[in-house]
């Protein structure tokens, strides 16, 4: 088994297939493609473990966002560990990630940052009826909703101002409007 597993095109190429996949959303990539197409002698038993294998030193690598340096010591340690990998392993490992570390870092980028664009405001402010302290009572609370999103997801954030905070807000929007005024003048 080990050494139908050793084949460093057939790695690179898992490497590939896995990328695609975790990092770059395609959907089709299945481990009975992954196996027929680059391991058709191993079985589906035997190729399993190999796989989640490869696929958690992978993301491993990339959720660390790994610099040479840091992968060349966590390859030799995967080297070393019992059960890990072999040297031919590691270099096809390095040379895959020294080749893909930017466009695997821009996709991973992409999928968790959220557009800036606003979908939708709303506001009230509300006061205290009902409190154990009685300085609370009729005290604002001023409550903002923001709606933000990306292609079809939508974040809403609520956030509850107290008076304190309110002032402070009106302060800093006061000194930014002033600002914004100052600039459009010049």
């Amino acid at each position: 088994m080990a050494g139908e597993l050793e084949g460093s095109k057939a790695l690179s190429g898992l490497l590939s297939g896995l990328a695609q996949e975790a990092f770059h959303g395609h959907q089709g990539i299945t481990e009975e493609l992954l196996r027929s197409q680059l391991y058709p002698e191993v079985s589906l038993e035997e190729f399993r473990p190999f796989l989640a294998k490869m696929r958690g030193i992978l993301k491993s690598i990339a959720s660390a966002d790994m610099d040479f340096n840091q992968l060349e010591a966590f390859l030799t340690a995967q080297t070393k560990k019992q059960g890990g990998i072999t040297s031919d392993q590691a270099a096809v490992i390095s040379k895959f990630w020294k080749s893909h570390k930017t466009k695997i870092r821009e996709s991973l980028m992409n999928q968790s940052r959220w557009d800036s664009g606003l979908r939708g405001l709303s506001w009230r402010v509300d006061g205290k009826s009902q409190s154990r302290h009685s300085p609370q009572i009729h005290t604002p609370v001023a409550i903002m909703e923001l709606e933000i999103g990306k292609s079809g997801q939508v974040l809403s954030l609520q956030m509850k101002m107290k008076a304190q905070q309110q002032k402070d807000m009106n302060l800093n929007f006061c000194v930014w409007n002033l600002m914004k005024s100052r600039s459009i003048n010049s």
